[in-house]
């Protein structure tokens, strides 16, 4: 039986994919892995096809459709497993979290990573910390006070969830603040746990924001989203 299916939206990952799936499995029982790949151009599709793993890996290669929040929506439709959890790829040593969080289930129907509660911290370079605590600030006083890191995106929960929520799969990491005010709308059960962001590596900064024009540029789309979703949702 599928208990568990865990996440991963992909694109150039050929550095961190193998050692993530495998933590994955290391530390998450009765376990699907879906894997939504953006037309990577690295040797990620041909590293994950190449896997030898006990658990059951389905991937999805988009060669047209792109944007993170499209991925992680695909990613769900594909999932069978009673919980949803969704990683960062370039954070697989996290795996390890995923025993406590699915353990706090039995109490709560959603369990975050957090980095701005007490025990959690941010080793970023100061403008990416900078401007995510004001992205968080922004929720918290536009959306809600009940999360503390909006833009975490680490997470599990039960798959009754969806069938009270929706989610709009599109833009980048905003999606995912727009979803958890869904759930915190729908009275769901949301529990923060802290975890440390390690620092930036070159290649993840690239990706995310290869210059300081686009870097700008996604965080006014996050401002913009947190407002869109003030009015859709409330």
């Amino acid at each position: 039986m599928i208990k568990n299916s865990i996440l991963l939206c992909t694109f150039n990952e050929s550095k961190y994919i193998k050692d993530t799936v495998l933590n994955i499995q290391k530390f998450v029982p009765d376990l699907e892995i879906i894997i939504v790949d953006d037309a990577s151009k690295d040797d990620t599709l041909s590293i994950i096809q190449n896997l030898q793993t006990k658990c059951k890996i389905k991937l999805i290669s988009r060669q047209k459709a792109k944007g993170l929040g499209s991925a992680f929506q695909r990613a769900i439709l594909e999932s069978e497993g009673e919980n949803i959890g969704w990683i960062d790829t370039n954070m697989g040593e996290l795996s390890s979290t995923f025993p406590k969080m699915i353990d706090l289930l039995k109490q709560h129907d959603l369990i975050l990573l957090s980095r701005y509660i007490d025990g959690g911290s941010d080793d970023r370079i100061f403008i990416r910390v900078f401007c995510s605590k004001l992205i968080n600030f922004f929720c918290r006083v536009i959306l809600s006070n009940k999360i503390k890191d909006y833009t975490s995106s680490i997470f599990i929960m039960k798959r009754e969830v969806l069938n009270e929520t929706t989610l709009l799969g599109y833009g980048h990491g905003d999606f995912f603040i727009e979803f958890l005010y869904s759930v915190i709308k729908k009275g769901f059960s949301i529990k923060e746990i802290p975890y440390k962001q390690k620092p930036d590596d070159d290649e993840g900064n690239t990706k995310t924001s290869p210059n300081l024009l686009r870097f700008f540029v996604l965080g006014f789309f996050y401002f913009l989203r947190v407002l869109l979703t003030k009015i859709r949702r409330d």
